[in-house]
């Protein structure tokens, strides 16, 4: 319970009550019915995106899962899925995903429990992936640390859409414009600087940093081909004139608050 005295399940479900969030609830993949939503996420360029640093399949780690979208789509690919999600919930925790998985006939095993204690042993893990995950962290170097700890020599570390700040000040800023933070007040986010410190000190050498403008992870539902044709638009070209060394220098130089990072790295051998 937070300082609001509003569930994370009872702020969306408020959210998905009114009807001008209809966009944003799709687009949070927070509609019903949720195998709808999963197959969604499974077929959008943030997914066919995520899937071109993923490593050959394996077992991995979804923390803060959610309501198992992405679990179902590592589950379809053939993965060996433990979703570790806290909220019971059956709208937007461990018990959608449970549902999900069994409705579907998928083996995701389901682990009720937070990221800053991993209930698993060292060198279990060939991914470990969340997704909005780290900017929630009650103890961000703790939680790297601990995703760190469960990953095999040389596994994978990937995790993506994370709120970022320029300055402290603009924390504020940032939480004052988040719909569901003024709902629920669980939202939060972090310097660059302190994700970076907290995966590379944990133990993971950290591959690349994408900033918002870099992939579809970060721009989904957008894409990269819809902001050069917005930005060509705008220009009067053609939009096969933008590199994207262009978008990615756009993203380098943003310093909208709240604006979203993904990180992908691998552990170092021992």
């Amino acid at each position: 319970m937070n300082d609001k005295n509003i569930s994370w399940e009872a702020a969306v479900k408020l959210l998905k009550s009114q009807p001008n969030n209809e966009i944003l609830v799709k687009d949070c993949f927070y509609d019903d019915p949720l195998i709808d939503a999963a197959e969604r996420f499974y077929k959008s360029t943030e997914w066919s995106a995520i899937k071109k640093f993923l490593p050959k399949v394996g077992q991995v780690l979804d923390i803060g899962s959610g309501r198992g979208i992405s679990a179902y789509a590592f589950a379809k690919d053939g993965w060996q899925v433990h979703a570790l999600e806290p909220d019971r919930s059956d709208l937007v925790g461990a018990g959608a995903i449970k549902k999900l998985a069994a409705d579907n006939k998928l083996r995701i095993k389901v682990d009720q429990t937070w990221g800053e204690k991993l209930p698993y042993s060292n060198s279990t893990f060939d991914l470990v992936y969340g997704r909005a995950v780290l900017h929630h962290a009650k103890d961000l170097k703790q939680l790297c640390k601990e995703a760190s700890r469960v990953l095999k020599p040389n596994g994978m570390f990937i995790f993506t859409r994370e709120h970022v700040i320029s300055k402290q000040e603009d924390l504020n800023i940032f939480l004052e414009n988040h719909p569901l933070h003024n709902l629920y007040g669980g939202e939060n986010a972090y310097l660059l600087k302190e994700y970076k410190n907290a995966i590379i000190e944990s133990g993971i050498n950290l591959r690349f940093v994408l900033n918002p403008m870099w992939s579809d992870i970060n721009l989904y539902p957008d894409t990269k081909k819809d902001i050069k044709k917005k930005i060509a638009n705008r220009l009067k070209i053609s939009s096969l004139m933008l590199p994207d060394f262009l978008l990615y220098m756009y993203g380098a130089l943003s310093n909208t608050p709240g604006r979203l990072y993904s990180f992908v790295g691998k552990k170092n051998e021992a």
